[in-house]
């Protein structure tokens, strides 16, 4: 089966639209094993953004994932002739985690597929959480190959997909956050004005949006995307769901390439209280690290897309906002990139092709006279030896302050030294830096 026929397939038709009632029947059919996860009050994001913003910490879930809930409904409702047969999953990490622990708690044999660019902490976790019942495959390198694999594998064996988020059951427990929010705010005389929600799949938008158009319906819905990977907006642009040529899979938990059908109709159908924005992976790394220093959370990357959409958006001064973190499953080994990457959209690292003249004192005078008090050589490395006139070297900098660029810039055009400033996106910039 091709990937192209696993997608077709894959649409759920006729379309049937998801409502509250769905969502509440499927809170009540989880409540005995997923517990409620806190929604606790921002006070920093609060005072910066001039609003009352309040964090709906699905990172607490026992896999750290909103996808407990879409993965554990779809499950339970399965016949037992569909339990016999072996149940397939593909996911970034986050959903299989879900599928897992709902394996190992029903005893119920799984396969999951997940791409080569899954963290390992994720990977580990998968295993954790489904122990002896669930066998791991790591296959493709976006999940969207991991996802044909997995279609292909269910169709060879007879066994039940388990979709991320392509899946009415799936959207329907996705719901279940809207609804334990709105239950939350009335507890402390509070409405919902306004809800930030990550976007990769479509799965947990289109739960929130069905639930609070029936529930909360003068609510205002921001979906949140990762710029690299903006399959919703395509999406709309396209008036359809539509297959993007690349992602960049940094935002690993929403790097998806096409948006679900059953998600994209009814996200099609909210469009008058829903508003879809993008954020660069730079500035998503930027609010993951002030959440860990300031708050103590530790988000994966789409677990702080909300967060970061908060920051582009002008509210109504004292509104009630609540930005759901997603999942926390970030593995520590990534913190430098995203470090790394969290520097450069600050405009605080800078990378610069430097030819320095083959004449004594030309790297005193770089030092000296180029550089600023507050600017730090985070890399040096010579990239030719062989031109006796000149040697170019690749120099990464730290800068104090963003605003020292342009005196920095200044002086390296005064200078004899070439300087010539590597920009992210550019084809000089990602052969050389990335």
């Amino acid at each position: 089966m091709s990937e192209k026929q696993s997608v077709t397939l894959a649409a759920p038709i006729p379309f049937e639209p998801v409502r509250a009632s769905d969502i509440q029947q499927a809170q009540a059919q989880i409540s005995a094993v997923i517990a409620p996860t806190p929604l606790q009050f921002c006070p920093r994001l609060s005072e910066e953004a001039g609003v009352q913003v309040f964090l709906k910490r699905e990172d607490l879930q026992d896999v750290r994932s909103y996808k407990i809930r879409g993965a554990y409904y779809a499950v339970s409702n399965l016949s037992q002739q569909q339990r016999a047969a072996g149940i397939v999953a593909a996911s970034a990490g986050n959903h299989a985690q879900g599928v897992a622990y709902a394996c190992r708690t029903m005893g119920i044999q799984g396969r999951i597929y997940v791409p080569s660019q899954t963290p390992k902490q994720k990977r580990d976790r998968i295993m954790v959480h489904g122990g002896d019942m669930v066998e791991l495959v790591v296959t493709g390198s976006n999940f969207d190959e991991a996802a044909a694999a997995a279609r292909a594998d269910a169709a060879e064996r007879g066994a039940t997909i388990v979709e991320p988020f392509d899946a009415r059951d799936t959207v329907i427990g996705q719901g279940t956050v809207a609804a334990e929010i709105l239950s939350q705010l009335t507890s402390i005389g509070k409405a919902l004005e306004t809800i930030f929600v990550p976007v990769g799949g479509g799965g947990l938008l289109s739960g929130v949006a069905s639930y609070l158009a029936d529930m909360a319906p003068r609510t205002a819905i921001i979906g949140v995307e990762p710029a690299g990977a903006a399959s919703l907006q395509a999406a709309l642009d396209n008036d359809g769901p539509i297959t993007l040529d690349t992602v960049d899979p940094f935002i690993d938990g929403a790097a998806v390439k096409r948006i679900g059908e059953l998600p994209y109709h009814v996200i099609e159908r909210n469009l008058g209280r829903i508003h879809v924005m993008d954020v660069s992976e730079g500035a998503v790394c930027t609010e993951m690290l002030a959440l860990y220093q300031n708050e103590g959370i530790i988000s994966e990357p789409a677990g702080a897309l909300s967060v970061t959409g908060l920051r582009e958006m002008n509210l109504s001064p004292d509104s009630v906002v609540v930005c759901i973190i997603s999942g926390g499953n970030n593995d520590v080994l990534r913190y430098a990139e995203i470090m790394e990457r969290s520097l450069v959209h600050r405009g605080l690292k800078h990378y610069f092709l430097v030819n320095f003249p083959q004449e004594p004192g030309q790297l005193r005078h770089f030092l000296n006279d180029i550089l600023g008090p507050e600017d730090d050589i985070t890399l040096f490395e010579y990239l030719k030896h062989s031109n006796r006139e000149t040697g170019a070297a690749l120099v990464g900098l730290e800068l104090g302050q963003a605003r020292d660029l342009d005196p920095l810039m200044e002086r390296m055009a005064q200078s004899r030294i070439n300087c010539q400033h590597l920009r992210p996106g550019t084809p000089e910039y990602e052969y050389l830096v990335s």
